[in-house]
């Protein structure tokens, strides 16, 4: 998981709410986007403001689109010092407890239940030390789970064998040439919230059926290559969609 910053309209030193209200929804734009870096799959993004509630809303959605609380539990989360993270991902994953006595506290007031991460889930965090705005030093940091099982996660994974956010940050990149309103140092930025929104799931959700991820592509006996995308390799589909049968699915069907 992670964030990509942008801005609509004006940077966020220019605004003022209090002055005009309309600035609430301009200046900095955040992507928190959460990937599977094993199938190079886009599994969320929310555009907004860089706040708890919009990382709560990344970690929700990854939950419901994974299947929820019958569904499957990640090996492994990873993500940068961002510490909303945490909160959010015991918030969304942590499952009720009751205190194995009911016995009151020394103080008189009762035992209120709890919530506890399960134990099969893995959350390491990377911090990057930088200097003179260069990165010199990175460290890991295990927050959920154990040294042992965060290694044991990565021994089974088919992407790193390091605790990386390497793969999202790429496809930052990917997505910042996908979609002009995110590229650095140019005019080409988002004058309205809503547009910047949407051009945003456009650009996201599109790259897992309309792609093609080089690095996805097996290559044949006589050396090519059979194109591949995020979402053929993480077997949602067999073939690579075009934009016109993407975006004219029915977003619900019948039967």
């Amino acid at each position: 998981m992670d964030e990509k910053w942008s801005f609509v309209a004006k940077k966020q030193e220019n605004c003022d709410a209090a002055a005009d209200p309309a600035d609430a929804e301009k200046g900095e734009s955040w992507d928190h986007v959460a990937m599977d870096p094993e199938h190079r799959l886009v599994l969320a993004v929310v555009p907004g403001k860089r706040t708890a509630a919009n990382c709560n809303s990344l970690v929700g959605e990854v939950f419901r689109r994974t299947g929820g609380p019958a569904g499957r539990l990640p090996r492994l989360i990873t993500a940068d010092e961002y510490p909303s993270y945490k909160v959010a991902i015991h918030d969304v994953y942590g499952r009720r407890f009751v205190p194995l006595t009911v016995l009151p506290r020394p103080s008189g007031r009762p035992r209120v239940p709890g919530k506890r991460v399960p134990p099969g889930l893995n959350y390491a965090v990377v911090h990057k030390h930088r200097e003179d705005g260069r990165v010199v030093r990175v460290e890991t940091e295990v927050v959920f789970g154990t040294e042992e099982s965060v290694a044991a996660a990565l021994e089974r994974s088919s992407a790193s064998r390091r605790v990386n956010t390497s793969f999202v940050e790429r496809h930052n990149g990917t997505d910042r040439h996908r979609n002009a309103r995110k590229a650095r140092d140019t005019y080409r930025f988002s004058k309205e919230a809503r547009a910047h929104d949407a051009a945003t799931y456009f650009t996201m959700y599109s790259y897992n059926f309309c792609w093609p991820v080089r690095t996805l592509a097996p290559e044949l006996a006589d050396g090519r290559r059979v194109p591949r995308t995020a979402a053929m390799a993480a077997g949602l589909t067999d073939h690579v969609w075009s934009i016109r049968e993407w975006v004219t699915l029915p977003a619900v069907q019948s039967g």
